[in-house]
């Protein structure tokens, strides 16, 4: 099995370890994009549904997925190094890159809203397991002994970046008369 594909099935597994391998192996930065980028891509191809106008969907939703994953993260990044460190942390944006990177993974299942009627159930299953991914990234990235600290950290950059995400959609939104 190649060292990607066990990281990511890792990842899925909410494995410690790979967290903190990927966390210390600066290799593993094109492998943790490519997550991110397959993850957004699901996302596209989920929302996009079976029809005409299919790759201008999957291409908006998939940059959107992709926007709000880099915000998340760059928040992640800046709260926990400077609002919320424990007196352990150290570390550096590559390493949050990293491991929330392979934290996207379970985004990779998102492709599976295409099939009708499925998305009631993929939406929440997957961003409820991406949030605990990105706990157990968060603890390792920032050497977090407190479990709970990551999991406030990762529900306050979602609900910030969930917030900003729907502001964003209304002022972008057409008016429906």
């Amino acid at each position: 099995m190649t060292t990607f594909l066990r990281r990511l099935l890792a990842a899925l597994a909410l494995d410690a370890k790979v967290f903190e391998e990927v966390e210390a192996d600066r290799r593993a930065t094109v492998q943790a994009l490519a997550v991110v980028l397959l993850a957004a891509a699901a996302a596209g191809i989920g929302n996009a549904g079976i029809g005409s106008g299919v790759p201008a969907i999957i291409g908006v939703v998939a940059a959107v997925s992709l926007a709000a994953w880099t915000a998340w993260a760059l928040l992640i990044y800046m709260l926990g190094t400077r609002i919320m460190p424990e007196r352990d942390t150290s570390s550096d944006l590559g390493e949050v890159l990293r491991t929330l990177g392979f934290a996207a993974a379970p985004g990779l299942f998102r492709a599976f809203e295409v099939f009708g009627g499925t998305r009631w159930f993929v939406l929440p299953l997957t961003s409820v397991w991406m949030v605990l991914a990105m706990v157990v990234a968060i603890r390792q990235a920032l050497d977090y002994r407190s479990t709970g600290r990551a999991v406030a950290l990762a529900l306050l950059g979602w609900a910030i970046t969930v917030g900003v995400a729907l502001v964003v959609g209304l002022l972008m939104a057409r008016p429906v008369s």
